[in-house]
């Protein structure tokens, strides 16, 4: 194709060559370029792809985009933009011919809330028989395909890539998690959302190669709401305001409070059998019972932006139940069947914020006992460790602390640290490194009316041990354990 047709959408300057020069690819990998290439300079925290430009020319590339005044080499066509990122985005766009425009798009932002809801939008579409694809912090799914996720949001060449195969494939729509650092890195730009989604807003990824202030991290993903369609708010965040400030959408609201569009009534916890969940009325723009397996308030208001979000699609109440009855969620609040006695559930809080919110939902189950088995990474930020063992002390009955990827650190060190929080409160706790070993540990002493909590691991399914990458699945060492210990289920 033309490189004009990349360009088509750009504000530009044509350094040297021409527009018309034919090109065999996009790229802004450095070691994917090949004859004929259109590369794109990326300036990153840590490489700047500015400075592979000789490189990739003696690869054969044909034309190269820049945002940095560099020297022109003859033979070679240079654009220049001011903002590369957004150049790779709306080039990336024009390159898969613009697949957006092709299937309807759903962009959901906020702190918490993100993953689960994506995966409720999803049970309660494709049951409905609307054909929908997902691009998450797990995976992204296309049909059958499955692909692992290294980021919330891919870079916009991923995204519209993945956008292609899902409009080839038939789907019909897609619904994706839309981080700060998506908007602030134009990953979503280049197409306009039909849905924008806001679920709430904490205190979270402020610091370096982040947000430098709480107000830029919320201007960020405020950012959603100037390219969408329709704009679908939780209106009981206290941020709502803020992140409606500038907005370019429609307005349509939800949560708990009489004067929004769509309410959460009657909420009630459920806790029967070692499940646990909750049950709410919905009114305003739709008047129906839900049911969700699922615990926690959080779980009220992230089935409620799902069926926000259902209703434009004409979604039937009953779908809509079936749905939401039944969705679960890898890693996240995922209920483990193991006995009738208790509850065991894999979650993927790794935080003292998330932990703490986790632990804080489960004690309104009034619990016999709260035990929470969880472990720090190495590598990193050593505050984490203590402050998330002064959480769990308090808030849980009994901790079990043991490992999670330790990386390069010595495990029983990072324990140490751990236990340095847990002594600030006086919650009980047993140290055991050895991840199975430990849920064994809890398993085997479980009591009757217990909610035991596996944090920190969730959808992973590895642990990374002196550089290496081990597989460790949680789900699968608690059947190892039944296996060994039938009598954990005896009475299940």
């Amino acid at each position: 194709m033309k490189l004009s047709k990349l360009l088509h959408e750009l504000d530009y300057e044509l350094l040297s060559g021409s527009e018309d020069v034919e090109i065999t690819s996009l790229v802004y990998d450095s070691r994917k370029v090949e004859k004929g290439s259109v590369f794109v300079c990326i300036s990153g925290s840590v490489r700047d792809a500015h400075d592979f430009i000789d490189e990739v020319i003696e690869k054969g590339a044909a034309a190269i985009v820049v945002e940095k005044d560099v020297p022109c080499k003859e033979g070679v066509t240079y654009i220049k933009t001011a903002n590369n990122r957004l150049a790779l985005a709306c080039m990336s766009a024009a390159y898969f011919d613009y697949p957006a425009r092709h299937i309807k798009t759903i962009g959901i932002t906020g702190t918490k809330g993100k993953t689960t809801t994506t995966y409720m939008v999803k049970s309660i579409l494709e049951l409905s028989g609307i054909k929908t694809g997902l691009i998450g912090t797990i995976e992204s799914i296309i049909g059958d395909c499955h692909i692992p996720s290294e980021n919330t949001t891919p870079e916009s060449y991923v995204v519209q890539e993945t956008f292609r195969k899902m409009v080839d494939a038939g789907l019909d729509a897609v619904v994706m998690e839309v981080s700060s650092q998506a908007m602030m890195l134009h990953r979503v730009s280049g197409f306009t959302f039909d849905y924008g989604v806001f679920t709430n807003l904490e205190e979270d990824h402020i610091g370096e190669n982040e947000h430098k202030d709480f107000a830029d991290y919320m201007h960020c993903k405020s950012l959603l709401f100037r390219q969408c369609r329709v704009g679908i708010f939780n209106g009981d965040s206290e941020y709502f305001s803020g992140i409606l400030e500038g907005h370019t959408c429609e307005v349509e609201t939800f949560g708990c409070a009489e004067t929004l569009d769509l309410r959460a009534e009657e909420i009630e916890l459920k806790n029967r059998h070692g499940e646990l969940g909750v049950k709410y009325h919905v009114r305003g723009l739709m008047n129906f019972d839900v049911e969700v397996n699922v615990p926690g308030k959080f779980s009220v208001y992230n089935s409620l932006t799902a069926i926000a979000i259902c209703r434009h699609f004409g979604v039937p109440t009953e779908q809509i139940q079936e749905a939401l009855k039944h969705v679960s969620v890898k890693g996240r609040i995922e209920l483990v069947p193991v006995s009738k006695k208790y509850t065991v559930m894999i979650d993927y809080a790794h935080n003292a914020m998330s932990l703490e919110s986790l632990l804080t939902t489960l004690r309104e189950y009034e619990p016999k006992r709260l035990v929470c088995l969880f472990g720090c990474g190495g590598n990193r930020s050593r505050s984490r460790r203590f402050e998330m063992g002064e959480v769990s002390s308090k808030l849980a009955d009994f901790t079990i602390v043991t490992s999670d990827n330790p990386r390069d650190e010595d495990p029983k060190a990072i324990m140490e640290d751990i236990l340095v929080g847990i002594k600030k409160a006086d919650g009980e706790y047993v140290t055991i490194e050895d991840r199975k070993e430990a849920i064994a540990y809890a398993l085997l002493n479980a009591k009757e009316g217990d909610i035991i909590v596996l944090a920190g691991k969730g959808h992973e399914d590895y642990q990374i041990i002196r550089g290496k990458k081990l597989h460790m699945d949680e789900r699968e060492l608690i059947q190892e354990i039944i296996k060994e210990h039938p009598e954990i289920v005896s009475e299940a």
